[in-house]
């Protein structure tokens, strides 16, 4: 395999992790001031597919999806008052969390224990980001805004972080195997 197929392999590997990323973030659940949206499991599995700089890319490309108003965003919306409003920090969190975690799993191999570390300490990054930019944006202390921005999210994330784990390793296996994958 030449080197411009595998770059082309690459690019549409970001294309179409950057399109799960816009299926699956529009899709959430209220729970309290910020929304509960699948797009964390997007991000882990850009992570795990992808790795860091292709995976942040992706999440690049989604965010700035959103940004020019394509309605990628929760609920079906778009625009730059959902980066600066009170949870933008969650939409800007992804970035750390696919280049930590990404980074990781690259590093430390395909292994459902790596995995499940890699999206934890890449979730905790998502929090503070977006915990910080909320506590900020609302003038409230953080501490104040941890019962709202983090401990509802909990189990969903839990949830999310074992689906990706438990469907992400075979689903890589066979995306390598197929030879769909950079």
């Amino acid at each position: 395999m030449t080197s411009s197929h595998r770059r082309l392999r690459a690019l549409l590997a970001v294309a179409l992790m950057t399109a799960l990323l816009a299926l699956f973030s529009p899709l959430a659940v209220t729970a309290g001031p910020v929304p509960l949206s699948l797009g964390s499991l997007a991000v882990y599995l850009a992570a795990a597919l992808l790795h860091g700089k292709r995976s942040t890319l992706a999440v690049f490309l989604y965010l700035l999806l959103g940004l020019i108003g394509v309605p990628v965003f929760t609920g079906f919306s778009g625009g730059i008052h959902h980066l600066l409003g009170p949870t933008g920090g969650f939409l800007l969190g992804y970035l750390p969390c696919a280049l930590l975690s990404g980074w990781m799993i690259a590093r430390l191999g395909d292994k459902p224990l790596v995995w499940t570390g890699a999206f934890i300490l890449g979730t905790l990054l998502l929090y503070l980001c977006g915990t910080g930019w909320y506590a900020m944006i609302s003038r409230i202390p953080v501490t104040t805004a941890i019962p709202f921005c983090v401990f509802p999210f909990l189990p969903g994330d839990a949830i999310k972080i074992a689906i990706a784990v438990i469907g992400g390793l075979p689903l890589k296996k066979l995306l390598v195997r197929h030879r769909y994958l950079p």
